[in-house]
């Protein structure tokens, strides 16, 4: 069975996905095809800032504000990071368009632009990543483990991140805390 790329779409855990990964996660695709998916977890709060990664990589900087937030993005490669920022029009080393108003960046240059005060005045710092098999993501669809929803930027720059679960889910119109595990097949 085939199913539609969910590329730019939330993933949204279902109440009852124990995974201690993904319990109560959302997770933006960022690949999906049928080799697999890759995914950033945009909800988990790390314990690191991004000062204490501007630190790690030496790059020198004056403290920053509270618009630089960093999340673990999942359990594969912790030690990877993704910037997911707004579309400044900058041109960065390592960087691809996710979808309107929103950039996936990999590269240094962008942390030594931010730390300057020249790169984008927020962004979400991710560590790491999920990733599924092929056939993995659907069948954990079938298996109710996620919901699906288009992804919108505002979500990861306007929402809290205790708040992005409910409120991505609330977009099916939807509270997520209310739904049962028990999923029906004909």
């Amino acid at each position: 069975m085939s199913y539609p790329s969910l590329k730019n779409h939330f993933l949204i855990a279902m109440p009852q996905l124990a995974d201690p990964n993904f319990h109560h996660s959302v997770t933006w695709v960022v690949e999906h095809d049928a080799d697999g998916a890759m995914g950033l977890t945009v909800n988990r709060p790390s314990s690191l800032s991004l000062d204490d990664i501007l630190a790690d990589l030496e790059i020198k900087h004056d403290v920053l504000a509270g618009r630089h937030q960093v999340v673990q993005g999942g359990p594969m490669r912790p030690e990877t990071g993704f910037i997911l920022h707004p579309d400044t029009g900058d041109h960065w080393t390592a960087s691809q368009l996710l979808t309107d108003g929103l950039r996936l960046t990999t590269s240094r240059d962008i942390l030594e632009a931010i730390a300057e005060g020249k790169g984008p005045d927020r962004s979400l710092t991710v560590l790491g990543y999920a990733g599924w098999g092929p056939g993995q993501l659907e069948q954990e669809i079938l298996d109710n483990s996620w919901l699906s929803v288009p992804a919108e930027p505002a979500t990861l720059f306007e929402v809290p991140i205790s708040e992005r679960w409910q409120t991505a889910a609330n977009t099916l119109g939807v509270d997520i805390r209310l739904l049962s595990g028990d999923a029906g097949h004909a």
